[in-house]
């Protein structure tokens, strides 16, 4: 059995189980983030569609991402969370799904879907099964650790480490997605894209560019998000992981985006003289329950 262990643990967030879950509790209750610990009883109301969360060390990003997780404790649990990120390292395929097995926390492990991995696979030629393009990435490691803190084990992860972030591979994963989440109808499945935005740029500059870029988002305007992320030169490393989950989310009906929390780096250390912004965002389904 396949068995991914982490390649951030103790770089990005804390090694030991005991230090990683206070860090955890410690952005949530950040002035930064939501100000309060999520309560974890299950009410009335599906996961959300889609989250759009950071990736950077948690001392970083950490309070930004847990104002999305936050939502997820007073809903009904996913049985899959389909994850996708980034490819930094510039290894392996160009859109790699991890076949199967299971991903290594401090929180301990979470399976990986390997029926909803094979299913694609075999249906959209655009996907590998490929566990090399994993191995380093840390853009989907990082969000892990906040989902068994909020959902325990009792939900499975599908990896996707996008390397071509193209428009037309966006897309053709986007769609690939929608088709999936139609087709698994008797499934609860929730999308997350990893990305951080503007990158070591003065903060009223990183500010001003990634808040055209959110609006872009929170219209689900693919086209535009690609156009200005290349005219404005926005350094957001993970464009194509959005676009595929904001094209996925609209073409299962939705129509809008919510921008939760906006901060850059300089929000957190006061310097602000290159920082790198962060955002999270939630798509709900069309149809709330």
């Amino acid at each position: 059995m396949l068995r991914r262990r982490p390649a951030v643990a103790g770089l990005f967030y804390e090694f030991s189980p005991k230090s990683l879950k206070e860090q955890i509790e410690e952005c949530f209750l950040h002035p930064i983030g939501p100000g309060k610990i999520p309560e974890k009883a299950v009410v009335k109301g599906s996961c959300p569609l889609a989250l759009i969360s950071p990736h950077a060390g948690y001392m970083y990003s950490g309070p930004v991402a847990a104002h999305g997780y936050f939502l997820l404790a007073g809903r009904m649990k996913p049985d899959t969370i389909i994850i996708v990120g980034p490819n930094h390292y510039g290894i392996g395929v160009d859109v790699s799904i991890y076949p199967s097995g299971v991903w290594v926390t401090p929180l301990g492990e979470v399976e990986v879907d390997y029926e909803l991995a094979k299913y694609l696979a075999e249906s959209w030629s655009i996907f590998s099964l490929d566990e090399f393009s994993h191995s380093r990435e840390h853009s989907i490691e990082v969000q892990i650790p906040f989902l068994q803190y909020i959902l325990g084990d009792t939900f499975k992860i599908l990896p996707i480490c996008m390397l071509d972030q193209s428009l037309e591979t966006a897309l053709q994963v986007g769609e690939s997605l929608a088709e999936l989440i139609r087709e698994k109808k008797n499934r609860s499945i929730m999308l997350i894209a990893s990305t951080d935005f503007t990158h070591y740029e003065p903060h009223s500059v990183a500010v001003k560019k990634d808040s055209v870029a959110i609006e872009k988002i929170t219209r689900l305007d693919c086209e535009e998000l690609y156009r200005v992320i290349r005219e404005l030169d926005i350094s957001m490393c993970g464009y194509g992981p959005v676009i595929s989950i904001m094209e996925a989310s609209r073409r299962l009906g939705a129509r809008e985006a919510q921008l939760l929390k906006y901060a850059t780096s300089g929000d957190v250390t006061g310097d602000k003289t290159s920082v790198v912004g962060y955002a999270s965002i939630k798509i709900e389904h069309p149809l709330k329950i």
